[in-house]
């Protein structure tokens, strides 16, 4: 017999149960409309450098103009959802992505849209920050916590081969306005919904304290390293350049450490890395996430530049990837994790992603997309199980009050993690190309050369992922026995 609103289940109105899923519903359309923003600009960057004149150089600011303010601003975003509350930090992202979007389609100058990509990504932080945070606070037990995050990570990994899909469709049939607009009704679907079904939440009170100057030295230095580190394939690593301003990062995130071991109230509490589950977490995804980003990033390029695909033919050839993600993610690795933990979950799909890699790695220069390219696409399903274990085991031992900056700083790793592996593997692959050709290849000879090179460096990074995982998250006796004893 099926259950009435109002009746209660195991102590809970059912009423009240569905209400959270649905508010889970709300947060993934908003995580969708933010990730899916993330890679439609990809396929779409020829046709925006085109139309508005950009040069080489300074095409590269579509994609850094949004992700300067995202990174910098994730950590103080968390802190204010806990003090003004989540809802209404969700809810003020939303509007403000909804309305840089538009100013980004509406754009019809250079300068016009690397303003509007700005504030897009201040409010893509603001929504990013509180949404983990959300999530943790709706489900508290953790098997429907692992199923929550589950369908999280599902929708994140959906929505990047979703945006790379449909960037180069409505690229190719509409023109590239289209790929911020179409924010718009996600922001819309996201919102009113979001209004009724979030709980409200007063949040601590700003007279707890925002920490003024930490969250000052935070955004500042976080913006200023992935400043640096996205103008290396201008200015590269070694240049005056790269070290003068990244040598200011750090000065300014180890002011912030300081200020955040005197503070009253710090922006973010280093109790936090007392966790070996939190620090271990953070690290691990530093690493997995620097070589799977530029992954894509690169294996997109591979297929226009070496196979030479067009935009939508490069969209569909990634798809393959997201849905290996998604599937494993929404079906196996939350019932995966209750059955045999989460670290050995973590390391089976942390494996799978270095074979994918290594196999990449070894890509000859007129390859087969069924036999030289599909195969290491469908073996990225790892991270349909590393995804949704990284964010519980980053998120177990945060608290009510410090939910929110624990998802700030565990989308803050992934975000710098994201800058970085896109500005290593490109340089990598630039460098070994550039030989190439001194060497006599031809062009298309020696872009594969390169991106084999960069395949291989992003394996080696899993594999540091990998042993890192392996030696810092060890599973207490008791969550190991857990899952045993379910079963």
């Amino acid at each position: 017999m099926s259950a009435k609103p109002g009746e209660v289940i195991s102590g809970k109105p059912v009423g009240a149960d569905r209400r959270r899923w649905y508010a889970l519903l709300v947060l993934c359309a908003g995580t969708l409309m933010i990730i899916l923003d993330g890679t439609i600009v990809t396929v779409a960057q020829p046709a925006i450098q085109h139309d508005l004149g950009f040069s080489d150089t300074g095409l590269s600011w579509v994609m850094n103009g949004y992700q300067i303010p995202f990174a910098g601003l994730l950590l103080l975003a968390g802190r204010l959802g806990d003090l003004l509350g989540r809802k209404r930090v969700f809810l003020a992202g939303l509007v403000l992505f909804a309305a840089a979007s538009a100013l980004c389609g509406l754009a019809s100058s250079a300068g016009m849209l690397i303003a509007a990509r700005f504030v897009q990504g201040a409010g893509g932080a603001l929504v990013s920050a509180v949404s983990l945070g959300m999530i943790v606070t709706l489900f508290p037990d953790p098997a429907e916590r692992g199923r929550a995050i589950g369908a999280f990570s599902f929708v994140g990994a959906a929505g990047a081969s979703l945006g790379m899909v449909l960037g180069g469709v409505l690229t190719q049939l509409l023109d590239w306005h289209w790929i911020f607009l179409v924010n718009l009704p996600i922001a819309l679907a996201a919102g009113l919904p979001a209004m009724r079904l979030l709980a409200p939440e007063p949040g601590q009170g700003l007279r707890q304290g925002a920490d003024a100057l930490g969250a000052l030295l935070v955004t500042a230095g976080l913006m200023l390293a992935v400043y640096t580190i996205v103008s290396t394939g201008t200015h590269g690593w070694s240049s005056a350049h790269t070290l003068g301003y990244g040598v200011a990062a750090l000065v300014l995130l180890a002011a912030f450490l300081v200020r955040q071991a005197r503070a009253a109230r710090p922006l973010l509490p280093l109790r936090l890395f007392r966790s070996r589950r939190t620090s271990g977490a953070n690290l691990v995804q530093l690493l997995m996430i620097s070589a799977m980003f530029g992954f894509q990033v690169l294996i997109a390029l591979y297929l226009q530049n070496v196979l030479g695909y067009g935009a939508a033919a490069t969209g569909f050839g990634m798809l393959p990837t997201g849905l290996a993600i998604a599937a494993v993610a929404l079906g196996l690795s939350a019932r995966l994790t209750r059955a045999f933990g989460a670290r050995r979950v973590l390391l089976t799909g942390a494996g799978m992603l270095v074979l994918s890699l290594a196999y990449l790695a070894r890509l000859p220069e007129h390859a087969s997309y069924p036999v030289d390219v599909l195969p290491a696409l469908l073996l990225i399903a790892g991270g349909g199980l590393v995804l949704p274990t990284l964010a519980g085991l980053a998120m177990a031992d945060a608290t009510p009050e410090d939910s929110g900056v624990a998802s700030g700083l565990f989308n803050t790793s992934q975000t710098v993690a994201s800058a970085l592996g896109v500005a290593v593997l490109s340089t990598v692959a630039a460098g070994h190309t550039a030989g190439l050709r001194a060497a006599g290849h031809d062009a298309v000879g020696a872009l594969a050369g390169g991106y084999r090179l960069s395949f291989a460096v992003a394996a080696g990074l899993l594999a540091l992922a990998f042993v890192a995982a392996a030696v810092l998250l060890r599973e207490r006796r008791a969550e190991v026995a857990q899952p045993a004893l379910a079963a």
